[in-house]
């Protein structure tokens, strides 16, 4: 049997949702299909996939071709949608993969422009991490990415774009924003402080002793905003990040942490549509860190 991506589907909503009555509204297919489908996958590999008959369970294989499975399954429906989005492109595809902090400072213009300048362009935005852009561009999922640090990649040109100034980021009532004197890692380390990805791009070791005792990290940038909010925890951000905070959130740079985070464009060679990626990249580097 050759295992296909339905199967793989199947199996993956199955997991999901823990049973097969759920699974299969959802597949739009009855249950008694499901069944076997889930049946014959588990004959292929000659093991169980879930402990039991009531699928509410995964056996360790199991959780191990579900984290499989389900990137494959997620891949595949995006690379329908690329095929599809492709086809309908009749003036032009663009797709543009940043960082949440800098997207929300270039795609507002970048689309401003693009759209101005070529009616009809159908255009994709995207914010994810730095290792998911690096990824979306070698994959060919993206035509010009924009990320933290410089990285080599085959095919692709890294231009530097700008630079900003790391800081701290907390409540704008705590008293490390409203004293007069600018706090320094000493006053930073003697409060609870929440580690988040763009740390890793301080150099300063006594930086990372500092925060060395932090025990909680948060990766999405909207909950640490929201958490730091409370007044109850303080992080460390680029400033373009401060840009986009709420009002009651406030940035203020570190006497004694001078690091900067550097932030480059990154444009491929291989779009499909390289005139209009070439254009875009133009433009964020004339207007789009501005």
């Amino acid at each position: 049997m050759a295992i296909k991506i339905e199967t793989l589907r199947c199996f993956c909503t199955v997991a999901q949702t823990g049973n097969l009555v759920e699974a299969a509204d959802r597949l739009g297919r009855t249950q008694s299909a499901v069944s076997m489908t889930l049946k014959q996958f588990e004959d292929h590999l000659g093991k169980k996939l879930f402990e039991g008959e009531r699928k509410n369970r995964l056996s360790h294989l199991g959780q191990q071709v579900f984290e499989i499975a389900l990137k494959q399954v997620r891949q595949f429906d995006q690379s329908v949608l690329n095929i599809e989005a492709a086809a309908n492109a009749e003036h032009g595809l663009l797709r543009i993969v940043s960082v949440p902090s800098v997207a929300a400072l270039v795609f507002p213009k970048v689309l401003a422009h693009m759209t101005r300048r070529f009616p009809g362009l159908k255009i994709e935005l995207r914010d994810t991490d730095t290792q998911q852009v690096l990824d979306a561009l070698v994959e060919g999922k993206a035509d010009i990415g924009l990320a933290s640090g410089h990285h080599a990649l085959n095919g692709v040109r890294a231009i530097p774009l700008f630079e900003d100034r790391f800081g701290l980021v907390c409540a704008s009532e705590h008293h490390l924003i409203t004293r007069p004197a600018a706090p320094t890692l000493e006053d930073v380390g003697e409060v609870p402080f929440i580690r988040n990805a763009l740390c890793d791009l301080i150099q300063s070791p006594r930086f990372h002793e500092t925060i060395a005792a932090a025990d909680v990290t948060v990766h999405n940038t909207h909950s640490l905003i929201t958490m730091v909010r409370t007044g109850d925890w303080v992080t460390v951000l680029p400033q373009t990040v401060a840009e986009f905070i709420p009002e009651a959130t406030a940035f203020r740079p570190i006497a004694d942490l001078t690091d900067r985070r550097q932030v480059y464009l990154y444009v491929s060679e291989r779009s499909r549509f390289q005139s209009l990626a070439d254009e875009a990249a133009e433009y964020i580097l004339a207007n789009g860190h501005e």
